[in-house]
């Protein structure tokens, strides 16, 4: 071989291997997703949900949980606690908001008398009644631009919606009208959902979900609105109510057809993570909220028939007697609009979903009070 020859190529595949070797670090420098902070302590975040343990729901949150660790390799630890584990439920909101729990999923309507606009980031009377409407109104008409300002005040930092269902009347006595609601004694989470309920002669009971079965059980309720049928035939409420009140097929909730839930986080804690960790917990909520409301869904399916089994008898209301509720509803929608400029910024753009051709539900001259006068937002 020629030794010009023999030399060149050995300056040859020195200067392969010096720009293989640049290659690799400017790689490594150009994706630090895991390989720059590969030594980093794990971040702990703990995480109490409102599902007592046990049920279908809190199954879905582990899961939740430990997709988070999975997917961040370890680097973003969600430790899952169930409904009271570390705190009261409808103390999560403080909880959060001062520290001593790093983050929590919950329901924005258990927050309506800290946060008015909470009434508004979730289903309520007569309002949108389809998941994906929801889904719509978050991502692309504002809606989580809304949340995140409303619980930053609050501290903390909203991540995003999750989906579970409709919501349920167990009731230890037949409730088969629109009138024969007047005067029984029965639980809703507050907020506007309680205040229709209330127009209509009903005396409301607020409880946090773990409270309801001893207080149907005792007596000390007559009936209770409680989630979905999986979740509530995991929690025992066929042994102790023996009646399901549901709307007609064309409304089968009246007050709460989409039972929305969000992850927030304490907003200390959100700024310490670094920003790919953010995004991923970001993403890993929009997983569980498909994940978590399509499980329920399946389930809910074999829970209504296991509640037959048990003896339990599900009621259909009339379309006349959805009617009788609904003329409460635009006064009441209102009323909350107005007492939080967030909670009617919010509404006017459902308001205005709403009217538009995509849904059609409302025009201009159904918001009046129940005399017929109209209202002004």
């Amino acid at each position: 071989m020629n030794r010009k020859n023999e030399s060149t190529n050995r300056e040859g595949r020195r200067s392969f291997l010096k720009k293989v070797a640049v290659a690799g670090t400017a790689a490594t420098v150009g994706f630090p997703f895991f390989a720059k902070n590969a030594s980093a302590a794990p971040i702990n975040i703990r995480m109490q949900s409102m599902w007592d343990a046990g049920t279908v729901g809190y199954v879905e949150f582990e899961k939740f949980a430990k997709n988070v660790g999975e997917m961040s390799e370890g680097k973003l630890v969600v430790k899952a606690f169930p409904a009271g584990a570390i705190m009261g439920t409808f103390e999560m909101f403080e909880g959060v908001k001062t520290g001593v729990l790093d983050a929590m999923h919950t329901s924005d309507t258990y927050h309506t008398g800290k946060m008015p606009v909470a009434t508004f980031l979730s289903s309520y009377p007569f309002g949108m009644d389809m998941p994906h409407q929801w889904d719509t109104w978050f991502n692309n008409r504002g809606g989580k631009e809304i949340a995140r300002e409303a619980y930053a005040e609050q501290n903390m930092y909203w991540l995003g919606p999750v989906q579970h269902d409709e919501n349920l009347i167990h009731a230890k006595v037949p409730i088969r009208s629109f009138e024969e609601f007047k005067g029984k004694k029965i639980r809703f989470p507050g907020g506007m959902i309680a205040d229709i309920f209330r127009a209509s002669g009903v005396s409301t009971v607020l409880l946090p979900g773990g409270e309801v079965y001893p207080a149907l059980e005792k007596g000390v309720i007559e009936g209770a609105d409680f989630v979905g049928a999986a979740i509530n035939f995991n929690l025992g409420f066929g042994e102790i109510a023996k009646y399901i009140i549901m709307g007609p097929p064309s409304t089968p909730c009246l007050h709460q057809p989409v039972d929305l839930q969000c992850i927030a986080v304490n907003m200390k804690v959100w700024n310490g993570l670094p920003k790919h960790l953010q995004l991923l917990f970001e993403s890993s909520v929009r997983d569980f909220s498909f994940s978590q409301f399509t499980t329920i869904q399946g389930a809910d399916l074999e829970a209504y028939e296991k509640f037959k089994k048990a003896g339990v008898e599900i009621i259909r209301l009339k379309d006349a007697d959805i009617e009788k509720f609904r003329k409460f509803a635009p006064e009441l929608w209102v009323k909350w609009a107005k007492m939080h400029p967030l909670a009617m910024k919010a509404f006017k753009s459902q308001w205005e979903y709403m009217k538009s051709v995509k849904i059609g539900y409302y025009t201009e001259a159904d918001l009046v009070d129940i005399q017929g006068k109209p209202l002004s937002l």
